[in-house]
């Protein structure tokens, strides 16, 4: 691919994610939303490379932050636009262990780094997690790896169905 040709692809990728991302203003969505999104900027990493796919992160992060619902654009920008971009680099290491901890570990380090910036300052506490308090809290997080852990072959899968079934109808098309 000459290089207007990635440019327009990614930013094309980084458009659809943003567009997407709009519809997390939608009530339910605000969860599932960042997580699709995220998934455009997983076609730049199978369709050109890790740099091109980085490239579109940024350029839709900035334009996500200023325009989506405030809980998406958090999830969006902290972990589930980058996380395909990560994924390809760690799917690469063979070693299932080592990258599962890896994963895990940057899962918990995105959502600990998101509360300090973020909850903290705004007076958000660990009561405020209910009766449980900080029990609560660790539960939350239990939870959130469970669902993370989901998502992550949920990628795996989309990136099968994406260059098995998708890519070469595209393809077909355009002969």
């Amino acid at each position: 691919m000459k290089k207007n040709t990635k440019l327009t692809f990614s930013a094309i990728m980084a458009a659809l994610a943003v567009a997407f991302m709009l519809l997390s203003y939608f009530p339910y969505l605000t969860y599932a939303i960042p997580a699709i999104a995220g998934l455009f900027i997983m076609i730049v990493v199978i369709e050109i490379n890790l740099k091109w796919a980085f490239v579109a992160y940024l350029s839709s992060a900035v334009l996500v932050f200023l325009s989506a619902e405030p809980e998406s654009r958090l999830l969006y920008v902290f972990f589930l636009g980058y996380y395909p971009i990560l994924k390809a680099v760690i799917d690469k290491w063979r070693k299932p262990v080592l990258e599962w901890s890896v994963r895990i570990l940057i899962f918990n380090c995105a959502v600990l780094l998101c509360y300090l910036i973020f909850a903290k300052p705004m007076g958000i506490s660990l009561e405020d997690f209910g009766s449980l308090g900080k029990y609560g809290a660790v539960i939350l997080l239990a939870l959130g790896n469970v669902a993370f852990m989901l998502y992550d072959i949920a990628v795996s899968r989309m990136a099968t169905v994406y260059i098995s079934v998708i890519k070469p109808k595209i393809k077909q098309f355009f002969k």
